[in-house]
């Protein structure tokens, strides 16, 4: 009886802390361009109806940006307005991160594996070609503050 109630206190100790975890994760996060190291856009990170976790560019940064358009993108999105799109889709929570799903990067068109979480207070977001995600690289997003 005493194992079983250390084992449940344990499960919700760490259930606690993986949905305070999320909830860093979730709001405005300003994404940086890797060339120039400027702000680019401004993504927020939401829960969707279904339970899964995405992420719209809501506002283009840099003048003359806000009218670009997705013209490497293969589907629905080909051709579409880049700001307004959902680039992170699907991604699920496991351990205090986000997970799965997928990652669109509007410049090439192309899909990846995504991992979401906090490193520092920043966003740190991985995209990669394997699930493992051994091959790929991070992006470092701010919090937008007011």
């Amino acid at each position: 009886m005493r194992k079983t109630t250390i084992i449940l206190l344990l499960a919700l100790v760490q259930t606690v802390c993986c949905q305070a975890q999320i909830s860093k994760i979730l709001g405005d996060w300003l994404t940086v361009d890797d060339k120039t190291g400027q702000n680019y856009a401004v993504v927020n990170i939401f829960r969707g109806d279904d339970g899964k976790y995405y992420g719209q560019i809501t506002k283009m940064l840099i003048p003359g940006t806000e009218k670009e358009k997705c013209v490497l993108c293969t589907d629905e999105d080909k051709d579409q307005p880049i700001q307004g799109m959902v680039i992170i889709r699907g991604m699920t929570e496991k351990d205090g991160a986000l997970v799965g799903g997928k990652v669109l990067d509007p410049e090439s068109g192309k899909f990846y594996y995504g991992k979401i979480s906090i490193d520092n207070g920043r966003l740190k977001l991985r995209g990669s070609l394997d699930r493992a995600g051994i091959l790929g690289r991070s992006q470092y997003w701010n919090r937008k503050t007011k």
